[in-house]
């Protein structure tokens, strides 16, 4: 991928035309969008876990999803992890184990969001809200999860890999 010049380029965002080549040869100029790396947490305990409810107003809805953000320039996605689940909590977790990584929509990102698990929970007022987030902390079964997910109160597609992840892969 060769970049041909920046559409734009902002404080937590980037947009490039490139052009690539593609494996048999043929070359083609794209856009991609280069949103910097992030991450997912989902915070539980034995019976429990706990959602956020937020306003995210590209879609103009409310939506149930794991507390999540954007890394900080030189910050590791465990840091990340740890401040955004304070951040958009207000619980400091003990534990975090790391979950893997997932790929948002490679078709025009290369947006890598670092999944973790985070356990045993302490409040927190460490780090505040960012100006834009309206959240609510919503606490809800851990076998509530998946039915949220088949009823599509969950639709966020990175809560869903991490439903997975760390509640089950043979849920139904």
């Amino acid at each position: 991928m060769k970049k041909i010049d920046d559409i734009y380029s902002g404080k937590r965002l980037k947009v490039e035309r490139v052009e690539v080549e593609l494996p048999g040869g043929v070359s083609l100029e794209r856009i991609v969008v280069k949103p910097g790396g992030a991450v997912a947490i989902l915070p539980t305990d034995d019976e429990y876990c706990y959602l956020i409810k937020q306003y995210r107003y590209p879609i103009d809805k409310y939506i149930y999803e794991a507390p999540a953000g954007t890394m900080e320039e030189n910050e590791k996605p465990g840091e990340t992890a740890c401040r955004e689940l304070i951040e958009e909590t207000g619980l400091k977790a003990e534990e975090f184990i790391p979950k893997g990584y997932i790929y948002t929509t490679p078709g025009f990102t290369n947006e890598t969001v670092f999944l973790y698990e985070a356990h045993n929970f302490t409040p927190s007022d460490e780090f505040r809200k960012d100006e834009d987030e309206v959240i609510e902390v919503v606490k809800v079964s851990r076998s509530e999860v998946f039915e949220m997910i088949k009823d599509e109160r969950i639709v966020d597609a990175k809560t869903i890999c991490l439903a997975f992840k760390c509640l089950g892969m043979n849920a139904e």
